[in-house]
């Protein structure tokens, strides 16, 4: 199971959410009571273990722009969390590693999703980092054979239902482990973590199986801290 850690705004959450076993890191580049500034990114990102997959958040900023600020800050992935088009977010694959792209929950766009060309979908509420619990069943309209992560109010205590009806490829979390907007809670953020470790289905679809083979390794079993 693919976990995201986003929302992060000091050096001590990400290190703490890497050494717990987040696969990624999140950082909101868009305005946000958690936006973060480049510099500051650049910064925390140069300390996180070279496993982890650091990731830019952005809404409905110029491809151009979000490939600038994902380089400069030495970043490893760029998330598209506004109305982003298909070919706006091709630009952006083409010279970043690795792209999220998000969509609402039951939008339409959702079930075209496969001709974004991106790594990952993400899907989420229509209040994105509100911590609101949406109707689980409308990620349900993705294509086939991606990977997909769930998103929007997810938290310690329900997101092992929702692995269990959505059945995604990963799980993202930011209000639901924080103590305050951009502080994270080690109890809930080592929770949520713990919870969404034992909720994988023991057994994928074969077509999941190969998309969770490609997975980001687990650096921890390569650097014990």
């Amino acid at each position: 199971m693919f976990i995201k850690i986003c929302g992060i705004t000091t050096a001590d959450d990400a290190l703490l959410a890497t050494a717990l076993g987040a696969d990624a890191v999140g950082f909101i580049m868009a305005p946000s009571s958690r936006q973060i500034a480049p510099p500051r990114v650049e910064e925390i990102a140069r300390r996180l273990p070279p496993g982890v997959l650091t990731v830019g958040v952005f809404r409905n900023e110029a491809p151009q722009r979000v490939v600038e600020i994902v380089n400069r800050c030495g970043l490893k992935a760029a998330q598209l969390h506004g109305h982003e088009s298909a070919a706006e977010t091709r630009l952006v694959s083409e010279e970043v590693p690795v792209v999220i792209k998000a969509f609402p929950g039951g939008s339409g766009a959702l079930a075209a999703a496969d001709r974004y060309g991106a790594d990952m979908v993400l899907v989420d509420s229509d209040s994105p980092g509100s911590g609101q619990v949406f109707d689980w069943s409308l990620a349900e309209g993705a294509p086939g054979g991606i990977r997909l992560i769930m998103a929007g109010g997810l938290n310690p205590e329900n997101v092992a239902a929702a692995i269990a009806k959505v059945r995604p490829w990963g799980v993202d979390v930011s209000t639901g482990v924080e103590l305050l907007p951009g502080r994270k809670d080690p109890a809930r953020l080592r929770a949520f973590i713990n919870a969404a470790r034992a909720a994988q289905p023991a057994h994928l679809h074969p077509a999941d199986e190969e998309l969770v083979e490609d997975a980001p390794y687990d650096w921890q079993e390569e650097q014990r801290w």
